[in-house]
């Protein structure tokens, strides 16, 4: 639903907001880093994946993370991959570069359910990044026995370059330190999702920032945020933007740029690519 048909008329206003915001809150879902170049499908995937396609049928990285791996060697055979490919080996990505040099100079915070670390990559303030569903790089007892996260680098690059036929040796499934359970990566998928006390005190940062935001001029920069979890970044949103006068929500999301009715007059949507609609704010 864009104010301005004309994608010429919607950057300048964009631009325009962005240049006289107080606050600038930005909400970066799967489609920012999917518009980064961290495809889950496609080429990538099948570069990465070619052994865990042939032996289990694969199609893509998300649909493979819910497969229900008979044993624990195949488990964290696949998932050290996934973790390499998406966490450990690629370096900060363009856009993200292009996004801190956006918001770098402004009261900002972001808020992300992505897993990735490109935020922290790319320069962010880690005190202004509140990532919601977790850390690739961090692994938790699987039933949430105790409240402490793990470190997975070493861990990860062993299983990675000692997997064999989509498994790893038994000595490298890790156990629980403490009830000698089961381990997983800190990912929201079940009720046992470890929240630590840094993930507390950046949901209190960030409820900190929202306060102090919602007395300003306050610009909201969603990013590629669909309808797997919309009740944590799109709602929320297009709730403040609803009920806070001076608040702005600018949308860009190749599949659903749409806004809401009615926040007609206070959203500019963008389903045009990304990565381009970026660097042309930054002209």
């Amino acid at each position: 639903m864009n104010n301005y048909p004309n994608y010429q008329q919607r950057l300048e206003q964009a631009k325009k907001l962005l240049q006289t915001a107080d606050y600038l809150l930005v909400g970066g879902g799967a489609g920012l880093s999917d518009a980064a170049g961290l495809h889950y499908d496609g080429e990538r995937f099948r570069e990465h994946f070619a052994p865990f396609i042939a032996q289990y049928g694969f199609s893509d990285m998300y649909t493979a993370g819910f497969y229900p791996f008979p044993t624990e060697e195949e488990k964290w055979a696949y998932w050290a991959q996934h973790i390499e490919v998406n966490r450990y080996q690629p370096p900060a990505t363009q856009l993200y570069l292009e996004l801190h040099h956006l918001v770098e100079t402004k009261d900002y915070f972001v808020l992300t359910t992505n897993v990735d670390s490109q935020f922290s990559k790319a320069g962010f303030v880690p005190e202004k990044i509140f990532a919601v569903q977790g850390d690739y790089g961090l692994n938790q007892c699987a039933r949430a026995c105790h409240l402490q996260l793990y470190d997975n680098q070493a861990l990860v690059e062993a299983m990675v370059s000692q997997t064999k036929d989509c498994r790893i040796p038994s000595s490298l499934v890790p156990h629980c330190p403490v009830c000698g359970g089961p381990m997983e990566v800190n990912l929201r998928k079940d009720n046992y999702f470890v929240e630590d006390q840094q993930w507390h005190d950046s949901e209190e940062r960030y409820a900190t920032f929202l306060k102090r935001a919602a007395r300003h001029k306050l610009v909201l920069l969603e990013l590629g945020v669909g309808f797997n979890t919309p009740g944590i970044i799109r709602y929320p949103f297009e709730r403040m933007t609803y009920q806070q006068p001076d608040t702005w929500l600018i949308r860009l999301n190749s599949r659903q740029p749409e806004g809401v009715r009615e926040n007609q007059g206070k959203t500019i949507s963008f389903g045009e690519d990304m990565s381009q609609v970026i660097s042309d704010f930054l002209l």
